[in-house]
């Protein structure tokens, strides 16, 4: 049984900010340095997001996010700037 709600339809990096636009339409934005992988990446790698029905990856970083977990406020261990 799927419990997810929404789930991603598409997902970019702009200003210093993951956006992930929901199927439903909604958006949840966060920033990069809220995750150190990711605060660690190039605007190439960070523009480099592939989206499965659950969550999203960062191929050039090894980097994987649950779309559950971005829904809880959860962007991976908390870099320290």
């Amino acid at each position: 049984m799927n419990t997810l709600i929404d789930s991603a339809s598409s997902a970019i990096h702009l200003d210093g900010m993951i956006v992930v636009t929901m199927r439903s339409g909604s958006e949840v934005r966060f920033p990069v340095a809220l995750n150190p992988r990711l605060a660690q990446g190039t605007p190439e790698e960070l523009g480099h997001i592939e989206i499965s029905p659950f969550g999203l990856h960062w191929p050039d970083l090894d980097e994987d996010l649950s779309i559950r977990g971005i829904l809880a406020g959860d962007f991976g261990q908390r870099s320290e700037y």
